[in-house]
């Protein structure tokens, strides 16, 4: 496994720096790389079955060989900044938030500006898709929170957080009794007794704005068990009324940050999702604020809600003076 993640960084700066060094030594390439030639040869022979979807003789990367010598003749798109469609951009988050909270990656950091050049991209993005350019934003505050998490488990001690509750549109202060971290679909939790609720919560790793350890000792009560996961994070309440929303690729993203049943892929990349929440208005503001991208097929009370929402912001727009570009 350290071999495999080793070699992965090499391998993806492989074909940058011989595209910037064309005919340059193998044996002064190895110095750079700090592998010797042998390896640094078995790593070529590998760029050579990686390419474009097709895998054919035109889609792989091509390197030139001449004597000791070494050039990139087709690049397979590499120089080129990376653009993604919006569902290949949320399968690419997942997947890299999943690194990051696997023990024993080499460089977590780097895999958070990954994160970071992507969710800025995306942020930015046009329905046409998201293309990751040089921006970097820090975006590495998940990762400190659960750092912090996880030395207040070691140290048996309490937290102090303030939260996002996204089903209910409200942040809250909270003391809390660490129970233990939980990765599940690739998004990490904390587990822990909540003093507030007076009951064992989960709180998304990345929905906490501020935490801070307490010098008081963590003492969960003793009847307080961890929650079976068998069905997923979220057991459903029947008391919720639930929501049946078509997602168009560039909102899909909402099906991941958000609990949510994964009902049927559609034509265009859309998707059908069925979606339980505990305030109407919050729902409301969630469908507008994806600005078109989501449709709500059920029930019939909370569309007309978003019609009319949607109405009556059109309405108040129209006394709002209006600025010529220049």
């Amino acid at each position: 496994m350290s071999r495999s993640a080793e070699r992965m960084p090499r391998l993806l700066a492989l074909v940058p720096y011989f595209l910037a060094r064309p005919g340059i030594n193998i044996e002064e390439a190895a110095q750079d790389f700090d592998v010797s030639p042998k390896q640094l040869r078995k790593d070529l022979e590998l760029l050579w079955m990686c390419g474009l979807p097709g895998y054919g003789p035109g889609d792989l990367i091509d390197l030139s060989f001449e004597g000791d010598t070494v050039s990139v003749t087709f690049d397979a798109g590499m120089r080129r900044p990376l653009r993604l469609t919006g569902g290949e951009a949320t399968t690419l988050l997942i997947a890299l938030r999943a690194l990051a909270e696997t023990p024993g990656v080499v460089d977590t950091a780097a895999v958070h500006r990954a994160i970071a050049k992507i969710e800025e991209a995306a942020g930015a993005a046009q329905p046409s898709g998201v293309v990751v350019g040089h921006g970097v934003r820090e975006a590495a505050s998940t990762a400190r929170t659960r750092e912090t998490v996880r030395d207040a488990l070691q140290a048996g001690r309490a937290l102090r957080i303030r939260y996002y509750s996204a089903s209910r549109d409200r942040i809250t202060d909270r003391t809390v009794d660490p129970m233990r971290l939980l990765i599940v679909q690739a998004i990490g939790y904390l587990e822990a007794w909540c003093r507030l609720a007076g009951d064992v919560r989960k709180f998304r790793l990345d929905r906490i704005d501020q935490v801070e350890v307490l010098d008081e000792q963590a003492a969960p009560p003793p009847h307080a068990e961890p929650t079976d996961l068998s069905e997923g994070v979220f057991s459903p309440q029947p008391d919720q009324p639930e929501a049946v929303l078509v997602l168009d690729p560039d909102a899909r993203w909402a099906a991941e940050y958000y609990p949510c049943e994964e009902l049927a892929e559609l034509d265009g990349g859309r998707l059908r999702v069925r979606m339980r929440y505990g305030d109407r208005s919050w729902m409301v503001r969630l469908v507008l604020g994806l600005g078109g991208g989501a449709r709500v097929e059920a029930p019939d009370d909370l569309a007309q809600a978003v019609r009319q929402r949607a109405a009556d912001a059109l309405e108040r727009a129209r006394h709002l003076p209006v600025i010529s570009g220049q």
